[in-house]
């Protein structure tokens, strides 16, 4: 449900009235412009003795809207309750023991996962999840945080909010999974030959601002008239290159997009997410009719068959903001032609979910994924 009034009391009121029950745990997605007292709506819920998660975004998405204030609630079952991962800002991540998840379902159950998106080594965190639980879930997920992109504490837990951390929760659903893009490439392969987490401080042997610029400001500068014509630098950095992300090569399938964010130390990139050394990349091109196809063919790769339609219980976007401030008022037509797919479905459905820094899912053959720029629909699926 959508909660536009996030004072504690109109808070506790909705939690109240939904009534959480054994092996149910609340779904919070906030707005990052929203006004909460964090800390006393998480001393309530664990002084009420009730199982939550949630983050705090960019931006919240209620069917064809997005908002950012407020908050998405939601009541959702589970197997395993929420797993709080910290220490993400190191190479030492430690993740659980969920061998227990594996005894109990009798189908394949659905890992919700919600990362700091401005913290390292996320790649890390997700290639430990993955050893662990191995193709025996599905994973849907996005990163918190905020546009302003300094990294604050975003991850809603019964030990606090943090960051530099991922929480993690084994629902009792199946899922169906859309994962699409749209973007296309324009120039390329080029090589990370240098790179350090998600900052990428050489391509092809040179600094990487130098490399990107040459086929960015070109491109950019097309057609406009000297006067209007801009060099791409540090300061206008993130307005020009949301349009030109980077793609990393995946042979039969879409790039895995990167999206540099801001300029380091050297003319270094960074990005959200890592990209590993030597990687071989492109840099690729968004326009506003092709990432408007790949949000309705997401969307079609997650209807089921007809007969599955009554089994439908939610649906859960994870959108990259970027998108949204690549397509402007044209995002309002991504959202429509997801709400209404899901409408024509089942109509007691709203697609709901967030405006994320970065996207996470199974992908292709099963492979935990961490995507920028990339629209991540999750359906789900239960019996009873």
């Amino acid at each position: 449900m959508l909660q536009k009034n996030t004072e504690l009391k109109s808070l506790i009121k909705t939690i109240d009235e939904l009534s959480v029950q054994e092996n149910e745990a609340l779904l919070f997605f906030f707005g990052e412009e929203s006004t909460v007292d964090y800390a006393k709506l998480i001393s309530y819920l664990n002084k009420s003795g009730i199982v939550f998660l949630g983050g705090i975004f960019p931006g919240i998405i209620h069917g064809e809207d997005n908002l950012t204030s407020g908050c998405i609630i939601k009541k959702l079952k589970y197997l395993h309750p929420p797993v709080l991962i910290r220490g993400l800002e190191s190479n030492h991540i430690a993740v659980p023991d969920f061998s227990k998840v594996e005894e109990q379902a009798a189908f394949k159950p659905t890992m919700l996962t919600i990362v700091d998106g401005l913290t390292k080594n996320i790649a890390n965190c997700l290639n430990e999840l993955h050893n662990v639980l191995g193709n025996f879930v599905n994973f849907v997920g996005g990163g918190a945080g905020s546009l302003s992109l300094q990294q604050q504490p975003c991850i809603l837990s019964s030990e606090g909010l943090v960051q530099d951390a991922a929480i993690v929760c084994t629902l009792a659903y199946e899922v169906q999974l859309g994962v699409r893009h749209g973007w296309q490439q324009l120039n390329g392969p080029v090589v990370a030959t240098r790179t350090q987490s998600n900052e990428i401080l050489e391509l092809n042997w040179r600094p990487a601002l130098d490399v990107y610029k040459s086929v960015v400001e070109q491109d950019y500068n097309e057609g406009r008239k000297e006067q209007e014509k801009e060099a791409l630098q540090a300061d206008n950095f993130f307005e020009i290159a949301k349009c030109y992300p980077f793609g990393i090569y995946r042979e039969g399938q879409e790039d895995i997009v990167r999206d540099p964010i801001m300029v380091g130390k050297g003319n270094s990139l960074i990005c959200v997410g890592e990209v590993p050394e030597n990687t071989v990349l492109n840099i690729l091109k968004g326009e506003v009719d092709h990432l408007i196809q790949s949000a309705q063919n997401a969307i079609q790769d997650t209807i089921v068959t007809e007969a599955a339609a009554n089994r439908l219980r939610h649906t859960l976007v994870f959108d990259c903001i970027s998108r949204t401030l690549f397509l402007e008022d044209s995002f309002e037509k991504e959202l429509a032609v997801i709400n209404q797919k899901i409408k024509s479905r089942r109509k007691e459905v709203t697609p709901q979910g967030v405006l994320s820094l970065g996207e996470i899912s199974s992908y292709g053959e099963g492979m935990l994924e961490f995507f920028n720029k990339t629209i991540v629909i999750g359906t789900l699926y239960r019996d009873v």
